[in-house]
């Protein structure tokens, strides 16, 4: 007669941009031996501290955070790559008798290890240039149009300024002669070697997180420093606007400010717009997710609440 043997616990704290997802974790941390892998597709490059909204030396010492500075601005990261260093890392944390805590707002990254994208090829540079070269000369909404002929399905759920993932569908389409849609449909389900206790911290009131994100914002633009960060990113030379890393919220802003598209009050206007805007999208993924555990972000014992869930979660 076989036993069961019981899958270990692994959280993931998902939560819009300044739901205070990193003071959560760290307070988890504290009451329960953890390690921190981040969930960010920001928080991957090096170079870029002020705009991604890291967490300090004192907090990466305090716990041990992974999947942090891990590439060059001129690199990408695939949600492939981040699956398979995720169960890896996962592991290798359970085997040091520690509790696995994934944090961030990159959904597509929580999709991604939860549901798996096994049928989703990685992505080619040759074939990506070229996309990116048409989509400057043709413009996003009209590769979006072009998108909808042939994968109607994934262009539904895409803006049609939403050039990052419309070429990603292409690219696809491109490689492997199929629609996204119809490989994500034939994809299996991959069942994860560990139970996933996924906490969703959503603010109960969104006026509150808006001015939370705009004191951020001011803070990263306070004494030049999200200026000058980029500058040092211009100054390499070898980076461009078409990066993903460059794409990233508040430095696509200042690297048009430093282009001298607009101002520093339009940039701040700008930066605090597009920062609001990622936040709505994030909240729009998590509501898609029915077995998230939903914490309020903006109360003042959202720790102990995480805390509670996890130990009822580790009950027989």
């Amino acid at each position: 007669m076989s036993t069961l043997i019981a899958k270990p616990l692994v959280v993931s704290i998902m939560g819009p941009t300044a739901s205070g997802k990193t003071a959560a974790a760290l307070a988890i941390a504290e009451r329960i031996p953890s390690e921190i892998i981040s969930v960010d597709s920001a928080l991957v490059y090096r170079e870029m501290n002020i705009g991604t909204a890291k967490p300090t030396d004192d907090e990466r010492a305090s716990v041990p955070h992974h999947l942090i500075d891990i590439l060059d601005p001129l690199e990408s990261y695939s949600v492939m790559q981040f699956r398979e260093d995720a169960l890896r890392l996962s592991a290798e944390i359970i085997a040091r008798g520690k509790l696995p805590l994934l944090v961030g707002g990159t959904m597509l990254y929580f999709k991604g290890l939860k549901d798996g994208l096994d049928a989703l090829p990685q992505a080619d540079t040759a074939l990506r240039a070229e996309l990116d070269a048409e989509a400057a000369l043709i413009g996003s909404p009209a590769m979006h149009a072009k998108l909808a002929k042939l994968d109607p399905i994934t262009a539904a759920r895409l803006k049609p300024n939403d050039s990052q993932r419309i070429q990603r569908a292409l690219e696809i389409i491109a490689l492997t002669g199929q629609p996204m849609s119809a490989l994500l449909a034939q994809a299996p389900k991959s069942e994860l070697p560990f139970n996933l206790l996924p906490i969703a911290l959503e603010p109960s009131d969104r006026s509150v997180l808006h001015a939370r994100i705009a004191t951020r914002f001011d803070a990263m633009l306070q004494d030049g420093g999200l200026i000058n960060e980029v500058k040092a990113l211009r100054a390499r030379g070898d980076l461009h606007l078409g990066l993903p890393s460059m794409r990233c919220v508040g430095y696509r802003q200042s690297w048009e400010y430093l282009d001298g598209d607009y101002g520093l009050a339009e940039l701040r206007e700008k930066g605090i717009v597009a920062t609001r805007q990622l936040a709505k999208r994030q909240l729009t993924w998590l509501r898609s997710m029915p077995d998230r555990h939903v914490i309020d972000c903006l109360a003042p014992d959202t720790p102990s609440s995480i805390l509670h869930k996890i130990t009822s979660a580790n009950q027989p």
